[in-house]
C-alpha cells in the first residue's frame, strides 16, 4: 500500500539512497501484522498486506515533511531496521508481552555493520550515534498516547489496510496536522481542528482493539511457540529470525512436524475462550500491550479532555479484560 504521495510530494534523493541499503531492503520481507496476516481469522481474510519497509519509509517521509531535518528523517527510516520476522511475535517469544521492546535490540549494531550505510553517513555528514535511537526526537517518537510520526504512520496505514477509512479521509486527517507545542511545551504533531481530531481518535481505537483482540494475541502466542520449538530442534537458527518471513516459512515447511504446525496456524479461523483454566495445553492466557492515541488539538488540549464520549471509549478500551483462556479452531483442525 503506497502512501508516500500522501506524506510528502516527493521522496528526497538522500532518503532514496538510504532506503536502498541491504538492511532496509530486508524489511520488504517483514509484514506489519506480526504473522496474523497468514491466518484465516476474519479480520485478515480481506486486509491489505503491508511491509515494515513501507512503514519505515512512510515514517521517514512524515518526519521530513514536518521537520526538513535529514538526521531525524534517517533516524525514523531506521527505527525498525532490527525488526525480526513476524515483528512483535518475537516479543512474545522473548516473554516481552507488555513492553514489546525486545525487538528494538540490535539497531545500532546493524547500522554500524553496514558499509553502504556508513558510506552514506560520510556523504551526508551524519553521525551514527544521532540516528540509532529515534526516541531522541519527539516528532519521530514520544511517549504514548501522544502522536508521533511512527504512531501516525502505522495508524493511517491500518485505516487503509483494514478498510476503516478511505484515502480521501486520510488526506483530511493529514492536511489538518501541524507541529506545535503541547502541554509540556514540547514539539508534537497535532491537529488544528477539533472535529477532525475526534474522528481520528475514535477510528484509531478500532486499530487499538484489533491489536489486542483475542485473535491477534492467540496468533502471536501460537506462532511464538512454533518458532520456539523450531529453534530448540535446530530447524531454525537464531540468525534466521533476522532474514525474511518467506525464508523462515520455507525452512519450517522442510520438516514434517513444523510444516503441520505452520499449516494449522494458517487455517485458524475461529477463537474459543473460557474464564476457567483448562487442563488442555492448547489453551493460552495471553496479556498484551494496550496502545492508543490521545492527540493534542492546538490551543485546546488533549482530544480526550475535550470529548467525554471519546474519554469514555478510551476507558472502555483500557478496561478490556484479557484474563481469559484462548484456543483456536480452523476449517480442518
Amino acid at each position: 500500500m503506497d502512501l508516500t504521495s500522501l506524506y510528502h510530494s516527493e521522496i528526497p534523493s538522500f532518503l532514496q539512497e538510504f532506503s536502498l541499503t541491504p538492511p532496509m531492503e530486508r524489511l520488504k520481507g517483514i509484514g506489519m501484522d506480526c504473522g496474523c496476516e497468514y491466518t484465516n481469522f476474519p479480520a485478515y481474510r480481506h486486509s491489505i498486506n503491508s511491509s515494515r519497509f513501507e512503514h519505515s519509509l512512510g515514517t521517514a517521509l512524515i518526519i521530513w515533511h514536518f521537520t526538513s531535518d535529514v538526521t531525524q528523517t534517517i533516524a525514523g527510516l531506521f527505527h525498525d531496521i532490527s525488526t525480526p520476522v513476524f515483528s512483535h511475535t518475537i516479543d512474545f517469544l522473548n516473554k516481552d508481552y507488555l513492553l514489546q521492546e525486545s525487538t528494538e535490540n540490535g539497531t545500532q549494531e546493524i547500522i554500524c555493520q553496514c558499509q553502504q550505510i556508513q558510506t552514506l553517513f560520510e556523504k551526508y555528514k551524519i553521525l551514527s550515534s544521532n540516528v540509532c535511537n529515534y526516541h531522541l526526537y519527539p516528532i519521530a517518537d514520544n511517549k504514548s498516547p501522544r502522536l508521533s510520526a511512527d504512531r501516525l504512520e502505522y495508524t493511517l496505514r491500518k485505516f487503509i489496510c483494514f478498510g476503516t477509512k478511505t484515502f480521501d479521509e486520510l488526506s483530511t486527517f493529514y492536511s489538518d496536522l501541524v507541529v506545535g507545542k503541547n502541554e509540556a511545551n514540547e514539539n508534537e504533531i497535532m491537529f488544528t481542528n477539533f472535529e477532525t481530531a475526534i474522528d481520528f481518535s475514535f477510528a484509531s481505537l478500532i486499530n487499538s482493539r484489533n491489536d489486542i483482540s483475542d485473535e491477534d494475541r492467540f496468533a502471536m502466542q501460537f506462532l511464538a511457540n512454533v518458532l520456539e520449538t523450531a529453534l530448540k530442534k535446530g530447524i531454525l537458527l537464531p540468525s534466521d529470525l533476522y532474514t525474511t518471513e518467506e525464508y523462515v516459512i520455507y525452512k519450517l515447511n522442510q520438516q514434517i512436524e513444523m510444516a503441520k504446525l505452520w499449516k494449522k496456524f494458517c487455517l485458524f479461523s475461529k477463537i474459543l475462550k473460557t474464564s476457567e483454566p483448562p487442563s488442555d495445553q492448547r489453551w493460552f492466557q495471553i496479556p498484551a500491550k494496550k496502545r492508543y492515541i490521545n492527540p493534542y488539538v492546538r490551543s485546546l488540549g488533549r482530544a480526550a479532555s475535550l470529548s467525554e464520549s471519546l474519554n469514555q471509549e478510551i476507558q472502555r478500551y483500557l478496561n478490556i479484560d484479557m484474563n481469559v483462556w484462548l484456543t483456536a479452531q480452523g476449517e480442518t483442525t
